[in-house]
């Protein structure tokens, strides 16, 4: 089956966002793209909900509902209580009149799910064997746990999700029955991928999807008050599992969300020693009213949160569940043999980030690491690579120019608009005649040049301009070139001495001419020799002519 989550890599800007977000850094960079770790992922969202280029793609599974549809199966929807935030309807009537639409045969409250582990949890509480109780209903935490917090598995309840929950006693009712979760989550779909219970896992956003191919439109109402209601409808905001659970004295119940929170407290819980509590606990900041696949919901926390408290009402009449299904689960450890690197190998490769000294390890998280320690050894895991360091990459950028501005024969300056001069390599210091760069910097330029053509590109908003002239002050010939960058503000100027070539190009126009004179005087002279041998030429041969008649004639008397 398909990945949950997936990256379109043309979309892909390595901005190292999605690493910075996530908690587990289950991506890697490699190839100019981001890669998702799919067995180090805990599905939270946070990287789908905060790319910038929506390049983090979630697995469509509504033709897998639509066929189950077409089959004549029952279908079945377990509803989560966030539907109230989420589409901003009237009540649970009209959710359930546009599901119908579709084709869907009944539409239920996850809430009844909710209930039934609410009551479990309590019993866990009233056996008093556990010091720490943890709440297994966020997916999310649940796989944390799993796979990166093996010390936290005794603590974590052994009780499903009330997703598994509702589904299981769904099934249990109505074996046939194909049975579809829709909610905010995508480590729902995991959950369901995983589970005997849950045949699909729909999100928010693919019925969004779904309503809009079909033309149906939820209208925007404010929620019915109710007098009375479930409390397990409290259930996706911040504390509302605890407030749907009953108080069993001797336990202190504390409400946690967020990825990185519930780390720190799991640090906390092993080296800390506590009296007896009941943690709840939520992936995501705000609970399940600002899950990854609610985020197009402008009034998600506090007036989503509003939303959900006014639909569970008062909370007098919890759902009447006959036969309860058994909801005991078992949570193992998953995570693999993480690779331990030693201080030598994590050395090495910080100098090799250019981090030679404590004081150059900014820590500066900007290539998405809290820490150049840690950056160093997600390089070493073959997660990241050197050149996602920022201040590296400037330091070698900077390096490299400087060396080379340092070293070029061009005199190079850098002004401000108002041509006063922020930069001189040494090149320039040496062509005008300065002691050193402090004689120019922070002045105007006219100090040392014609500021003209400086401030015509200027004002005429000109890219680049080349010239070549001659700096009678310095007695030079040089080609100039003339760069403007509006964008930055900077006016650059390269200057190459071109001196000694203008002079051999003056001796060579000197010489073709001084050529061209002797060419001349030499021509003429030819000419008149030539015109002197063709007059001597032209006598001697009448005379000649004149002769051999005379011979022939002589010849013929005889």
């Amino acid at each position: 089956m398909q990945e949950i989550l997936n990256l379109n890599k043309n979309n892909c800007t390595d901005c190292y966002k999605c690493i910075r977000d996530c908690s587990v850094k289950a991506i890697t960079f490699a190839k100019d793209t981001a890669e998702i770790v799919h067995n180090d992922c805990i599905l939270c969202g946070r990287c789908y909900v905060t790319c910038p280029q929506k390049a983090k793609q979630v697995r469509s599974d509504i033709l897998r509902v639509k066929a189950a549809i077409l089959s004549g199966r029952p279908v079945v929807v377990s509803l989560a209580p966030s539907f109230i935030a989420n589409y901003r309807i009237r009540s649970l009537d009209v959710m359930n009149g546009a599901l119908k639409q579709l084709g869907f045969t009944e539409v239920q409250e996850t809430a009844i799910g909710a209930q039934m582990v609410s009551e479990e949890y309590a019993k866990i509480m009233e056996e008093g064997k556990l010091k720490v109780i943890i709440s297994s209903c966020c997916p999310s935490i649940n796989m944390l746990i799993k796979k990166y917090y093996p010390t936290m598995l005794p603590y974590l309840a052994k009780v499903l999700t009330p997703m598994e929950a509702h589904c299981k006693l769904i099934k249990q009712q109505q074996p046939n029955a194909f049975t579809v979760f829709i909610g905010p989550c995508l480590a729902k779909k995991k959950e369901g991928d995983e589970s005997p219970y849950v045949d699909a896992v729909l999100t928010f956003d693919e019925m969004g999807e779904w309503f809009a191919e079909e033309g149906i439109e939820l209208p925007y109402e404010h929620v019915d008050p109710e007098s009375e209601g479930a409390l397990a409808r409290l259930y996706p905001a911040t504390g509302g599992v605890l407030k749907a659970t009953a108080k069993v004295k001797g336990y202190r119940r504390i409400a946690i969300d967020g990825v990185d929170n519930c780390r720190r407290v799991f640090d906390e819980i092993e080296n800390s020693e506590f009296g007896k509590v009941f943690i709840e606990m939520s992936a995501c900041e705000g609970s399940c009213v600002n899950g990854p696949c609610i985020r197009d919901h402008a009034e998600r926390r506090l007036k989503g949160a509003m939303r959900v408290d006014t639909f569970a009402g008062s909370g007098e009449t919890p759902y009447q569940i006959e036969e309860k299904p058994d909801i005991a689960a078992t949570y193992a450890f998953e995570g693999g043999r993480k690779l331990n690197f030693g201080n030598d190998a994590i050395r090495d490769m910080l100098y090799k980030m250019g981090k030679t000294s404590p004081e150059k390890e900014l820590n500066c998280g900007s290539c998405g690491y809290p820490t150049c320690r840690d950056k160093a050894v997600a390089i070493l895991e073959g997660k990241a690579k050197i050149e996602m360091c920022l201040p590296f990459l400037k330091e070698k950028a900077e390096s490299f120019s400087d060396t080379i501005i340092h070293n070029t024969p061009t005199a190079i300056l850098v002004m401000d608009e108002d041509l006063i001069v922020q930069q001189i390599n040494p090149s320039a210091v040496k062509m005008f005649k300065l002691r050193d760069a402090n004689d120019i910097l922070h002045e105007h330029v006219v100090r040392i040049l014609n500021p003209q053509n400086y401030q015509m590109i200027v004002n005429a908003a000109l890219h680049t301009q080349s010239h070549k002239h001659y700096l009678p002050d310095y007695g030079l010939y040089v080609d100039e070139t003339i760069l403007y960058d509006r964008q930055y503000h900077v006016v650059i100027t390269l200057i190459r001495d071109v001196t000694e070539h203008e002079k051999l190009r003056v001796q060579g126009d000197e010489l073709r001419q001084q050529t061209a004179e002797i060419t001349n005087k030499v021509i003429d002279k030819q000419m008149r020799i030539v015109q002197e041998i063709a007059s001597l030429l032209g006598e001697t041969t009448a005379e000649t002519q004149i002769a051999l008649n005379k011979l022939k004639d002589a010849m013929a008397h005889e």
